[in-house]
């Protein structure tokens, strides 16, 4: 037999045996992936069948088609140098599929994690406000109460209404 006849064998072999045990590897380990961005193990199940046959209608459609391209091959050496870009095209094709098919799953899977993110239970009943009028940090608001605007450094803060009665004094106030 020809030289040529032999690397085209040995690349077929190789080729095959390859996307046969990455297909095997990703089918058995992607299928944990799979449940987590379904929600559903039938689902999952099925689209892994799907994935899975379609991996191997890819990838082995693409190392038939590659067996055609190549030069004359004159020594073992360059049929060596041949079937080793054969193979590597081949191992390329196999990680694009692999990452265009985790990034698409993954986008899917962030997707609906965020459409089934939980929803606050009820209604915020105050707010926050960024910068209070006192010391100290944020003051909570009861719900129709505007918040009290900021004071002015030594002003006298906003007290309660005087009740009716006697005046007030200070004991170091002088008294009239």
């Amino acid at each position: 037999m020809d030289l040529k006849v032999w690397m085209y064998l040995s690349y077929l072999a190789i080729s095959i045996g390859l996307v046969v045990w990455v297909a095997g590897v990703l089918s058995r380990n992607g299928l944990v992936f799979l449940v987590e961005v379904f929600d559903d193990s039938k689902l999952a199940k099925a689209v892994n069948s799907l994935l899975v046959v379609g991996f191997y209608l890819l990838n082995l459609g693409f190392a038939m088609f590659n067996l055609r391209y190549g030069g004359r091959i004159v020594s073992m050496a360059h049929g060596m140098e041949e079937l080793s870009l054969k193979i590597g095209l081949v191992l390329l094709v196999l990680g694009a599929l692999h990452f265009f098919n985790v990034f698409a799953l993954n986008r899917y899977r962030r997707g609906r994690q965020r459409q089934n993110a939980p929803r606050p239970p009820v209604p915020p009943a105050g707010r926050l406000a960024m910068a209070g009028p006192y010391p100290g940090g944020p003051v909570w608001f009861p719900p129709g109460r505007p918040p009290v605007p900021p004071q002015q450094p030594g002003a006298p803060r906003p007290g309660p209404a005087p009740e009716a009665g006697p005046p007030r004094t200070d004991p170091g106030q002088a008294q009239p």
